[in-house]
């Protein structure tokens, strides 16, 4: 029995772990083998050029752009998302309309981003578009502008898009963990006089921490890229004067526009270790003692 088992257990797992090899693990490899060489997607011929692709990035002063852009909204991505997410799920604890709300905030996630590229599009359009509309009728016309085409507003434009894609998300996520918190305790804390930034901040915040960590994790990742909503939104894309130029950008440009692969490749490489240094600096940062709830 004990062998039959173990055949099971081998035909069980070898065929995942042979599609994980071949559609994971292969071509993370071959991006790691061609940011060596100077492959341009269509010679066979191919020379290694060992550490040039990468040294030439720190001098590419696109790149460097595009990383201080992916740099700007790896803060304010995961910070202004957190806390929305944080404010809305707290803000709606306890309410009848709980489920409504939970839908209302949830439907962007059922939009492709696509979608929510145009339609933001649509949102700042200079002569028809919604955000000038509605400064317009409040009276405040002198801050109309046309967002996608100013330097300075164009990336926190994107930004503003990238967050209203995400913190329904969130809402429903740290609603759940809010939940499963015993009422015992804030019974507890409202008889000691505490108050309701109180209760979150000695309560609520350390209990539901876990996800909050999760969530600077996964938000940092999706901070680091920016792609899709950068390609479709901003004019170029990638302006007005490469001020929406991001990393994912980058590399797509050099890969499928100038046949530049093997620098691609270098970039995504980067792109690679910097995420999986950023997501163990999150985890090591953010982690706090655990809270154990009786």
């Amino acid at each position: 029995m004990r062998h039959g088992r173990y055949r099971f257990l081998a035909g069980a797992m070898i065929p995942p772990l042979l599609l994980y090899a071949v559609f994971v693990v292969s071509p993370y490899a071959q991006a790691f083998y061609l940011a060596f060489t100077d492959f341009n997607g269509v010679s066979s011929d191919v020379n290694i050029v060992g550490l040039d692709n990468f040294t030439r990035l720190w001098s590419d002063p696109l790149f460097l752009s595009a990383l201080r852009h992916n740099g700007l909204m790896l803060v304010v991505v995961p910070l202004v998302t957190i806390a929305l997410a944080l404010f809305f799920a707290t803000s709606t604890r306890g309410s009848r309309l709980l489920r409504a709300y939970r839908v209302l905030y949830f439907f962007p996630q059922l939009l492709s981003v696509a979608i929510i590229a145009v339609l933001w599009q649509f949102v700042y359009t200079p002569n028809s578009g919604l955000l000038n509309g509605f400064l317009d009728r409040i009276g405040l016309s002198t801050l109309e502008r046309s967002w996608l085409a100013e330097p300075r507003f164009a990336l926190w434009c994107v930004m503003a898009a990238l967050i209203w894609s995400a913190v329904g998300f969130y809402v429903v996520l740290f609603a759940a963990a809010i939940e499963s918190i015993p009422a015992d305790i804030t019974e507890a804390a409202l008889i000691d006089g505490a108050g309701a930034f109180t209760l979150f901040w000695r309560i609520t915040l350390p209990l539901v921490w876990d996800s909050v960590q999760v969530a600077f994790v996964y938000l940092g990742i999706i901070a680091l890229d920016g792609f899709a909503l950068v390609q479709i939104m901003t004019v170029g894309p990638g302006g007005p004067d490469n001020s929406t130029e991001v990393m994912g950008l980058s590399l797509y440009r050099n890969a499928f526009t100038y046949g530049k692969y093997g620098y691609a490749s270098a970039m995504g490489v980067a792109l690679f270790f910097l995420t999986l240094t950023l997501t163990v600096l999150m985890l090591r940062v953010t982690r706090r003692e655990r809270v154990e709830m009786a």
